[in-house]
């Protein structure tokens, strides 16, 4: 069952729905065929705000809240991308989401493309903004987030995961935006990480991300999804920024050398929160990919 109450984020509606006793929130506006937004961390359905506006007339735009972000709970549990695609997976069980256009960014496009790539045929669209499209690579990480991940390792013994998540929120949100966020804005993203116990989903992004061996879990489930989108027919909008912070130049151009039906669109400076800083741009960009994409479908 699903609870509801208005929301001032955006012209959306603020909903909760229950998997395995934990309750997920997520926003909803428009009607027709799903949207789905993932985010990545530490940020939350809130990060789409400006975007929907530009894709409400095209679709029923749906933003959850990872388990662990945002206004979701935040269980027991150990927030590995096996917890979270299980929740999301979940969500559009329950959601009964057919015929979905995927919108990804960050760890949330971890999470969709293994969703993509194991339910092709649910899925009309795949729109990737610093998206992981090939297995963690030192050669081809970007310096910002190779000194990011660096720094997690030398202080990972001293974390305490029973601590608020606001110091990592307060140290990540300047390392991966080129402007600093407005402080109404900036106070949204700290707030669900006030509490105690709220720093481990953000700590355990880090692990795994920073575990670049071959045989880990996470290169292992990347390098399978980025094999299967080389085959996948699906219609594909990547969408970047300069320098970037995930998606790197050399990622862009094996993404346009081996992904079909990719289009590909620069957003242009920025490292990882285009959402925050060029809104418009992106909004658009989607939203004429989308119309690009109905139309070829009638």
């Amino acid at each position: 069952m699903s609870t509801t109450k208005h929301s001032e984020i955006n012209r959306a509606t603020s909903k909760f729905i229950e998997i395995d006793g934990s309750k997920m929130h997520y926003t909803e506006a428009g009607q027709g065929d799903p949207i789905l937004f993932l985010h990545g961390v530490p940020t939350s359905s809130y990060l789409w705000r400006n975007i929907v506006t530009y894709l409400v007339p095209l679709g029923r735009c749906i933003a959850p809240d990872l388990i662990g972000f945002g206004l979701s709970d935040k269980p027991d549990i150990h927030y590995s991308i096996t917890d979270h695609i299980y929740y999301i997976e979940s969500f559009i069980k329950l959601m009964k989401l057919k015929k979905i256009i995927l919108v990804m960014h960050g760890w949330g496009s971890v999470i969709g493309l293994h969703y993509a790539t194991h339910n092709e045929s649910n899925c009309r669209g795949l729109v990737l903004y610093e998206a992981f499209l090939r297995a963690l690579d030192n050669q081809d990480m970007s310096l910002p987030l190779g000194e990011q991940l660096s720094e997690f390792a030398e202080q990972e013994s001293e974390i305490d995961l029973m601590g608020s998540g606001i110091s990592f929120v307060d140290k990540i949100m300047p390392q991966i935006i080129m402007q600093p966020l407005a402080t109404e804005t900036m106070n949204y993203y700290r707030q669900p990480f006030i509490q105690t116990g709220t720093a481990k989903p953000i700590v355990q992004y880090f692990r795994e991300l920073s575990d670049q061996d071959n045989t880990s879990k996470i290169n292992k489930l990347i390098s399978s999804y980025s094999k299967k989108l080389t085959h996948s027919q699906v219609p594909k909008l990547l969408l970047y920024s300069l320098p970037g912070f995930i998606t790197t130049v050399a990622t862009v151009m094996w993404a346009k050398e081996h992904l079909p039906h990719i289009e590909v669109v620069e957003l242009g400076e920025e490292l990882h929160l285009a959402q925050e800083t060029s809104p418009q741009l992106m909004g658009e960009a989607i939203s004429v990919w989308m119309q690009g994409i109905e139309k070829g479908m009638q």
